[in-house]
This record gives structure tokens, sequence and C-alpha cells, in this order.
């Protein structure tokens, strides 16, 4: 059996760091089990693969599901540094996670707090447990940096 992670969010920054250092936008996300054990991680990587859908949270919960052999994980926690945008969200409700944890909010282009909420919808089958802000300062600073290198 694996180790319970100390601090799932701090794996999903440096997941985030990395897809940084490639020119992606810097987004981690880190899959957990209910006891913290690490499923998968992974950064962003749209530019890299070339594929709008390689967002960091789709890539963590496809190799979540795959370790697993189940396209459900309703024992999981989702960990990233960005409040998931709609397709993601969307995504995380498929795949019946039990909680999203993220950090910096994401007026613009978030899907859970922001924009279509898509948790909130009736339309939606499945509703996890949402925390955000967590850790909020330095995802933002984080992406803020990038962003501001880009200028």
């Amino acid at each position: 059996m694996g180790v319970a992670c100390p601090d799932p969010l701090a794996l999903a920054l440096a997941q985030a760091r990395a897809a940084a250092a490639l020119g992606e936008i810097p987004v981690g996300a880190v899959v957990t089990d209910a006891r913290g054990v690490v499923l998968a991680a992974a950064g962003n990587r749209v530019e890299s693969a070339r594929d709008p859908t390689a967002h960091a949270e789709i890539l963590a919960l496809r190799a979540a599901c795959a370790l697993r052999g189940e396209p459900r994980l309703p024992d999981a926690l989702l960990w990233v540094t960005l409040e998931p945008c709609a397709m993601c969200a969307q995504a995380v409700a498929h795949a019946r996670v039990a909680r999203v944890l993220f950090g910096a909010y994401d007026p613009k282009g978030g899907g859970v707090e922001h924009g279509a909420r898509v948790f909130r919808q009736p339309t939606c089958h499945h509703r996890p447990e949402v925390v955000g802000g967590l850790a909020e300062r330095e995802c933002q600073a984080l992406l803020r940096a990038f962003f501001r290198a880009r200028r």
C-alpha cells in the first residue's frame, strides 16, 4: 500500500511549476484517495501535447482511473492549484470525485465558483464537496509571475 502525501497541494504546486518550465500555464493537479495516498499528479500539457483537453485535472483524473482500472473515483480528492474550468468540473462530476480542493479562484475561466458553476446546475448528476482558496496567495503568485513574464 502507498503512503499518504503530507501536502497534496504542495505536490500540485510542484506540478504547476514544472508545467510553467515547459511554457504551459502553471496549473497542477493531484488525485489522492481518502487516506491521502497519491493516485496521480499532472501539470498542464495543452501546448506540448497539442491537445486543448490536456488540462492538469483531466490528465490526473485519467491517470488515476487508469491506475485503478475504473472510470469512477468515488473516494478520491482532487487537489488543484486553480479553480477548475467548466470542462474539468464536468470531468470531476463524471468521475464522481468526492472532494475538490483548489488554490486560486478564477473569475474569468472558473467553472465551479464562477462562470458556469457546473456543480450547481440541475443537470449535474454528482456534486462533490468543494473547498477553495487553499494556499491562494502562492497559487495566484505563480500564475501572475508566469503571465507577467510573457508580456
